[in-house]
């Protein structure tokens, strides 16, 4: 007969247990096997909640590569530098850099665009952002011309909301479906499927080029991993934010971290390896059948990504999860299958750059990701009111064919937009950031357009924002106000 004694809740919590989550657990754990008094203290002391970790007094150290030549540019570098100085009092944050591009998105202590932060053993979601994997892909063709490149091309892709249309839809590889199907997370599966092949909006491409080395022709794609990751990271975000109340309450949303030595970062850490995956072969898939619509024949063909987390594992078993927001890695040992050529856009009616680079104390493994901005989309346009948008359109890509798929001009993404493409390309070569191996001359580009004017999710804002006025008034009516 087994008389062990059957402890309670309390009889814990009076042994020194922690109240919350894990006391049931750790009961359960006891009263199934005989334990000691002195085992019942040593089970209690493996549950004991990790101390608070409290922001940094001080910012850890950071590599500013960036330069002002104007008081615009003076007053982006001095808003990057003050979110920075609070994403680098993170307290797992050891060290950061900041690219040529960088420019604030979101509210203070979020990091940077053209932001590079290093985290001691953990993953923080917000530093790779919802477009997690944001890549590009690059094809140089045998002996096709740029003109059917991007008319196959154009044929071929997809911009905008959703994904393709059921007709048009492309089928995962064996090895990527069982890959997505065994993640945890259920909710991915049915994006991974419908979003293969698709750009999405915003500022992803497709750009056709000759090569100033060869005269041969480009392709270029820029795309992340489209609803796909985006439903990881709210999944990654909803895990961070359950670690920081536990770990380190006073750290902002933005900032929280997954521990990797935790179930929940191991797994993150192993979904944001099928993003990735899954990331490539979207691009490999809008290439090849762009190469079988014109006919062609491939040169050669790379890729590399910028909004991603990169792992570099100590020789004392420690592990630094490099966060590149917008900056591309260019330190080999990052990417498993880098071709040692990374892809630096700048905008629609510049040279793509091709580069290489090695690890150096400024660079820190990175460059670039693109032009940047220097301010909102919305101040821009603004700026650029009084004139037409064919107007505008016309005066800066005179020259190329420039298409929007949705038939709509987006003049927040044409050239004026950007930073300008020789101040950062200044920029690199005076921080020794990486080196121009040859260029993509410009012919022509295809984005997704202004069609998000109409898109459903800004219906239903719209319809939203319409009831909450709504229900106010009424309130204030009933409450004679």
């Amino acid at each position: 007969m087994n008389d062990q004694k059957k402890y309670t809740g309390k009889d814990l919590i009076k042994m020194g247990c922690a109240e919350g989550p894990e006391l049931g657990a750790v009961l359960r754990m006891i009263n199934e096997r005989a334990h000691t008094h002195e085992e019942v203290l040593a089970v209690i002391k493996q549950f004991e909640p990790a101390p608070v970790l409290h922001q940094h007094d001080k910012a850890a150290p950071c590599q500013f590569n960036i330069t002002a030549d104007n008081e615009l540019e003076e007053n982006n570098v001095a808003a990057v530098r003050a979110t920075m100085d609070v994403v680098l009092r993170t307290p797992v944050v050891i060290e950061g850099a900041v690219m040529p591009d960088a420019c604030p998105t979101g509210s203070v202590g979020t990091i940077p665009v053209g932001g590079v932060v290093a985290a001691q053993d953990a993953i923080i979601p917000g530093m790779h952002s919802a477009d997690i994997c944001c890549s590009l892909m690059a094809t140089v063709f045998e002996d096709s011309t740029p003109a059917d490149v991007l008319e196959a091309a154009h044929k071929s892709t997809h911009f905008g909301f959703g994904g393709r249309e059921a007709e048009r839809q492309v089928p995962l590889s064996d090895e990527l479906a069982e890959a997505v199907d065994a993640l945890p997370y259920h909710a991915l599966r049915v994006p991974a499927r419908t979003h293969m092949g698709t750009q999405g909006d915003g500022n992803h491409f497709l750009y056709v080029g000759t090569l100033e080395s060869t005269g041969k022709t480009v392709m270029v794609t820029h795309h992340g991993s489209r609803g796909f990751g985006a439903r990881l990271f709210k999944d990654g975000m909803k895990m961070a934010l359950k670690w920081r109340d536990k770990l380190s309450p006073s750290t902002i949303n933005a900032n929280a971290w997954i521990p990797f030595d935790s179930d929940d970062g191991r797994e993150y850490w192993n979904a944001l390896q099928v993003v990735r995956a899954w990331t490539k072969e979207n691009h490999n898939c809008l290439h090849s059948l762009t190469v079988n619509a014109v006919k062609g024949s491939v040169h050669d063909r790379f890729w590399n990504e910028h909004n991603f987390v990169f792992r570099e594992e100590k020789a004392n078993g420690d592990n630094v999860f490099w966060h590149a927001k917008g900056a591309t890695p260019i330190h080999n040992d990052f990417m498993p299958d880098t071709s040692g050529v990374q892809i630096v856009p700048l905008n629609m009616a510049e040279p793509i750059l091709f580069v290489k680079g090695e690890r150096n104390e400024t660079n820190r493994g990175f460059a670039p990701h693109g032009a940047g901005r220097n301010m909102s989309r919305t101040a821009h346009k603004k700026k650029l009111s009084g004139r037409t948008e064919a107007e505008i359109l016309k005066a800066e890509t005179q020259g190329l064919d420039v298409r929007f798929y949705t038939g709509v001009t987006d003049i927040s993404e044409l050239p004026s937009a950007y930073k300008n493409a020789s101040s950062v390309m200044a920029d690199m070569e005076r921080f020794g950031l990486a080196k121009v191996v040859d260029r993509v001359l410009p012919y022509g580009s295809i984005m997704a357009g202004d069609g998000g004017r109409d898109m459903p999710w800004r219906k239903k804002r719209k319809t939203q924002s319409r009831q909450r006025k709504n229900q106010r008034r009424d309130k204030n009516d009933r409450l004679g106000r």
